[in-house]
């Protein structure tokens, strides 16, 4: 692994997760499989463990300027972590190609809609 490298992802991440509230993963998962060369397993475990860190960081950083809803916290990170739960086992039996696919659909998607709804 290139420490450099995965330095340079891990910032871009940082990035993205505090100004847009994806955890990085968009610009993580990508990168760990192209620059970096893991399986698509492998990068979406370990994008997951670099948000740890970087979502407690924002987060604080969030709280102080009281950006933060916290009863919707609760409530999501109630079904989130339930559904995770159940999900990082069901991702062990797909294949990489079939978790590529999903991935890229998912953002391509949520893309979309993003662009062409107004907020």
């Amino acid at each position: 692994m290139n420490f450099l490298i995965a330095l340079l992802i891990g910032a871009l991440g940082g990035l993205v997760a505090a100004l847009c509230g994806v955890g990085g993963g968009i610009i993580m998962v990508p990168a760990f499989v192209f620059a970096l060369g893991l399986d698509q397993k492998h990068a979406v475990a370990t994008s997951l463990a670099v948000i740890v860190p970087t979502a407690l960081v924002a987060t604080t950083q969030f709280a102080r300027s009281h950006l933060v809803e916290w009863k919707l916290v609760a409530a999501c990170a109630i079904g989130a972590t339930l559904v995770a739960f159940f999900a990082a086992d069901w991702m062990k039996s797909l294949s990489n190609l079939a978790l590529t696919r999903i991935f890229a659909l998912i953002l391509i998607a949520v893309g979309l809609k993003m662009l062409f709804t107004r907020a």
